[in-house]
């Protein structure tokens, strides 16, 4: 027998039975999306089903080439959307199948091991250091043994379990050994409630997908309109009915900016691409856009503020204090003593006291990149950790003292132990001199109130318990150490203990937190912290990262959890840390932001923030040291766990809504211009501006390759220094409107002034020529701001160039001559006619030109201190915001 007393485990066959009937122990999911239902979803968009309704337009006109346009279009954009989501599933299963662990189990009364989700209820499971807990049970047996419970509940620090305590599925014994008896696999354990409640909680629509639903429905009303508008106005000039109805519909046709839904989905799935060189995977297409229009980004602490693993910053004895540099596991760093008066020998008991009582043990630094010849390690360098983080940590800080010390087991040979437990709070080993002069040594560690309270030296017991009480109060997790040399064998292992010093450990926040917390302030992003930890630890690393900057006031989760709404959640935009939280605590937190209008962003890696990503605007979680659970949930996963790739996603999707609005700009402008000459012409003396097929040819050439490469655009440097829209503002909110009508207003008066200046006969075709070439100078000076001549970021030149020669093989080559019923233009009218098409393009690039120079001196005024003001510029396309301070 294998296995502990009492506790004989199940047969192979009985265990077979139950795994059938049972089921295997794994979380629920989502059911598995098919091929059918992702390509339905997409067609389900709205300018999807505009586009459509288009194609059904077409197809009544029996135009079969514009209606294969049409159609490829939505077959290229449902193909790119679902692509790129069978990718994403299909990368996190790769990672799942990584993650996938093993555990061992007493079947027969043999240890064996086995598949995860072979265990089933009733099972013995063995426990040893390092083992992912497979199934919620109870220990029956446990020796030191401690569990890190953060996936579940976010504190940072390992917890003890003893028998007859329940460990939970998906935590880690960080120390210890024992066996457990399962009591619940699969959903019925707590993190397959956790998981059940994320595979039924439904998807949030993105801030762009609502936009984009409100502009269709107005687009569908104003298309209608219009059309129905320049019917009648045809009846009353006396234009045949059958001309007037094929001229309306394929003005509404033209209307419609075909390439909307390309645009879009190219321009995600560029950012897609991008971010996943960024090692960023996007489950989700549209949370591409989304990570644009963010404006809180609630942040899980532990592994993601902080480096996830605790560190020994601070070092105390009653006659000096030391603070610890360097960063994490890493090989650099020393103590720096922080008064001049300190001894340093008492640093060499210390550290010797720390090694002996200790079951962690460091292995040899990790290979990283060489450093400078001469050099012991290497630059970068970290120790490789076996045994529990935290008494790693005091390792770690003993090498940096005197890497010598690490060897103190040598001359001192444990010969007896006391494992720290909950009720006593200490660990105490006994240990014998291995050299000729003998003696022993008690070692004693553990919570200050533990063994401060043994010490015979009271005066040194107060100084001590004031240090230890202000290391607390700043955020620190702190240990004593005490110990006692004797020529014997004590019989009391307490008595005439002598204090050594404290320890201050902390879980730092990550070298690369403070620069993103700041790029988001930049931005216009409120960052708040989440956790589990103590309200002082959290504030302390709340105060370092400038957190409270944004929110001075603390929250405790059970302030959150008791529902008092009209307390906490009224005063939420004051809050920057919330400490104590629970799994539902974070749900709690994520609606009342988003009942404010919020869009909110939260970041996790462990199982208890599965249900807040889920509920999130969009989720991001951790992909190296995230649980499966949070990667299900959420629709970010960052590979390299690096946070400032959430701040590279912030500003991909502002870069895509931003050229969505330039290209809504560039299209409904020229569909605008389009409208105005087919209704004020007949006013002018030009009864029928332009025909039917010339029209849908403006729009094709126009919207095609030009309006894809409007998704390709490089980033506007001021994107990132200015706050998301509020996602209830109109895609064509903040001035956009009025910018369309102006650019429409320009391009239909080049236009018309083309037709009053062409001889009679020709008027079509200069109306027609200067038309479709003003709308692509437009496109022109809607460009962004670019350096240098790289061909790739030159896309929209290209793209005008091409569509600028077809428009004018429209008038050049004789098939589509006939095709369009056009003319030639003769060679000393083509200066005019180009001279009035440039016009548009040329006074709106200036005025962009004029406009971003202002705005750039607004701003420097506010970073200088200036102005404190909201700056708005008039066209109300750049608002930057700032507050002194």
């Amino acid at each position: 027998m294998n296995g502990p007393a009492g506790a004989p485990g199940l047969s192979a066959a009985e265990a077979g039975a139950r795994l059938r009937e049972q089921g295997p122990n794994l979380p629920p999911r989502g059911r598995q999306r098919r091929l059918v239902g992702r390509v339905y979803d997409q067609l389900r968009d709205p300018m999807i089903l505009l586009l459509l309704g288009a194609f059904v337009v077409i197809v009544a006109l029996g135009d079969v080439a514009d209606a294969s346009i049409i159609a490829a279009v939505v077959v290229l954009n449902t193909t790119i959307g679902v692509v790129q989501e069978v990718r994403a599933a299909n990368a996190l299963a790769a990672l799942d199948r990584m993650a996938a662990p093993w555990a061992t189990v007493l079947r027969d009364g043999e240890l064996v091991r086995v598949p995860s989700p072979d265990v089933v209820v009733g099972d013995v499971v063995r426990l040893e250091a390092g083992d992912i807990v497979p199934a919620d049970g109870e220990l029956v047996e446990a020796a030191g043994l401690q569990v890190d419970e953060s996936a579940m509940t976010g504190e940072s620090v390992p917890v003890i379990r003893g028998p007859g305590e329940d460990v939970l599925a998906g935590t880690v014994l960080t120390r210890g050994r024992g066996f457990a008896v399962v009591s619940r696999t699969g959903a019925d354990s707590g993190l397959g409630g956790i998981a059940a409640q994320i595979a039924a909680a439904g998807v949030r629509p993105t801030p762009l997908q609502l936009r984009l639903a409100r502009l269709s429905r107005q687009l569908v009303v104003l298309t209608v309109a219009v059309a129905a508008l320049v019917l009648v106005l045809g009846l009353l000039r006396g234009e045949p009915l059958s001309d007037m109805v094929i001229l309306s519909v394929s003005l509404a046709v033209a209307a419609i900016p075909e390439s909307l839904p390309a645009v879009v989905t190219i321009a995600l799935a560029l950012g897609a691409y991008r971010m996943a060189r960024r090692s960023a995977l996007v489950r989700r297409l549209p949370a591409v856009e989304t990570l644009g229009s963010v404006t809180v980004l609630a942040s899980d602490k532990t592994g993601t503020l902080t480096e996830g693993r605790m560190v020994v910053q601070e070092l105390w004895s009653p006659r000096g204090t030391w603070r610890v540099t360097g960063h994490g596991y890493g090989v650099d760093g020393e103590l720096v003593a922080q008064h001049p008066d300190a001894v340093p020998a008492d640093l060499d008991d210390l550290a010797r006291d720390l090694v002996l009582c200790n079951d962690a043990h460091l292995g040899t630094p990790s290979d990283l990149p060489e450093g400078p010849e001469g050099t012991d390690v290497p630059i970068g360098a970290e120790w490789s950790v076996v045994g529990d983080p935290m008494e790693a940590a005091l390792l770690i800080a003993v090498a940096k003292h005197d890497p010598a010390a690490l060897e103190s087991a040598a001359t001192w040979e444990r010969v007896d132990e006391s494992p720290f437990d909950s009720e006593t709070k200490r660990m105490t080993t006994i240990h014998r001199a291995t050299g000729h002069e003998g003696g022993w040594l008690v070692v004693c560690k553990g919570a200050p109130e533990a063994v401060i309270g043994l010490l015979a030296d009271r005066e040194v017991a107060a100084a001590a318990e004031l240090a230890a009480t202000g290391l607390a109060e700043r955020g620190y997790r702190v240990l004593a150490v005490a110990d006692h040399r004797s020529s014997e064998r004590p019989d009391d292992p307490d008595a005439g203990l002598v204090l050594r010093g404290l320890a201050a450990l902390a879980d730092p926040p990550r070298t690369t937190a403070e620069e993103v917390v700041r790029a988001c302030r930049d931005a216009g992003i409120r960052t708040v912290m989440i956790t589990g930890d103590h309200p002082a630890t959290a504030r302390a690393i709340a105060d370092e990262l400038t957190l409270t900057r944004e929110g001075p006031e603390l929250a405790e989760g059970d302030e959150v959890g008791r529902g008092d709404r009209a307390d906490w959640a009224d005063r939420v935009d004051r809050i920057g840390v919330y400490a104590r939280v629970r799994p539902e605590h974070k749900v709690d937190i994520v609606d009342a932001w988003q009942r404010r209008g919020d869009v909110v962003a939260m970041t996790g890696d462990g199982v208890n923030d599965a249900p807040a990503l889920r509920r999130a605007d969009i989720g991001i979680a951790m992909g190296d040291r995230g649980t499966e659970v949070a990667r299900q949930a959420a629709d970010l996963v960052l590979a390299d766990d690096d946070l400032r790739t959430v701040v590279v996603a912030v500003g991909e999707g502002r870069r895509i809504y931003g050229n969505i609005r330039k290209f809504l700009r560039y299209g409904l402008s020229g569909g605008f211009a389009e409208v105005m000459v087919l209704v004020a012409g007949p006013f002018l003396g030009i009864p029928i501006p332009l025909g039917p097929g010339q029209i849908l040819w403006i729009n094709m050439i126009t919207h095609g390759l030009p309006g894809v490469a409007f998704g390709g655009e490089p980033a506007d440097p001021a994107d990132m220094k200015r706050p998301s829209p509020s996602p209830e503002q109109s895609v064509l909110g903040q001035g956009l409107l009025r910018q369309i009508l102006v650019a429409g207003s320009l391009i239909a008066a080049v236009a018309l002034a083309a037709g009053l200046l062409a001889p009679e006969s020709h008027r079509q075709t200069w109306v027609f020529l200067t038309l479709g070439l003003a709308q692509l100078g437009v496109a022109l000076s809607l460009r962004a701001p670019r350096g240098g001549f790289a061909w790739r970021s030159r896309g929209l030149e290209a793209a005008v160039l091409i569509a600028a020669a077809l428009q004018v093989l429209a008038v050049v080559w004789l098939p589509l001559r006939d095709l369009l019923r056009t003319d030639t233009v003769p060679a000393a009218d083509a200066g005019l006619v180009l001279a009035l098409s440039l016009a548009p393009g040329l006074v709106l690039g200036l005025w962009q030109r004029v406009l971003r120079r202002r705005i750039e001196d607004r701003v420097d005024e506010v970073e200088d201190g200036v102005d404190g003001e909201a700056v708005d510029d008039v066209e109300g396309d750049v608002e930057v915001s700032a507050r002194r301070g």
